[in-house]
């Protein structure tokens, strides 16, 4: 249970998706502009990752692995990102009208979002069995949606600010991105 607690911890936190391995910058960027639509990306990440890491670590596992076919990886854990991705998209076209509208474009980019991919192949690189790679498909979509959320909130805030022209726009907004993944290196003593 300790070792689940650390590597949540730690994949949430430490090793930050978005603000320590850089995965995952694109929805980052450009869906970061309202708490409420950042929220609703964060949420729809975390279905697809948690899913995502289950699936392609039960294929990987039962699969991939016997029918020596590991090279197949990439490819696999890809086509399963797109089907859930799909699924999550037609959830939200029907359930949450306004939400589908305000992810826009972004929400079909969960596709390619290279953090699901990353999550998918950091668990079968790092040997985690089923139930680890699943904790750190949850902690990781939850450090993106910590990560997205100070990031929007940030930014609402940037928004009534007297900021010099030079700065408006995507400077002070990259700006930020390194001031928070300064501020998340702070938490590489916590384990």
């Amino acid at each position: 249970m300790r070792e689940l607690l650390l590597l949540a911890v730690g994949s949430a936190l430490v090793n930050n998706v978005v603000l320590s391995q850089f995965l995952g910058i694109c929805p980052f960027l450009g869906v970061s502009k309202n708490v409420k639509t950042a929220a609703g990306m964060g949420g729809a990440v975390i279905f697809v990752i948690t899913i995502a890491s289950f699936v392609t670590s039960v294929i990987y596992k039962f699969i991939l692995v016997p029918s020596s076919f590991e090279y197949m990886q990439t490819i696999v854990f890809i086509l399963v990102i797109a089907a859930l991705v799909q699924f999550v998209e037609m959830f939200l076209k029907k359930a949450m009208p306004p939400l589908y509208n305000a992810l826009g474009v972004y929400l079909p980019l969960i596709t390619t979002n290279c953090a699901v991919l990353g999550v998918a192949l950091t668990n079968v690189q790092k040997s985690y069995n089923i139930l680890e790679g699943v904790v750190n498909g949850i902690a990781t979509s939850a450090g993106f949606l910590v990560a997205i959320v100070l990031m929007a909130g940030i930014r609402e805030k940037i928004e009534h600010n007297d900021i010099t022209e030079s700065f408006r726009g995507t400077p002070i907004v990259l700006i930020t991105a390194g001031l928070m993944a300064i501020a998340f290196f702070g938490f590489s003593g916590l384990i």
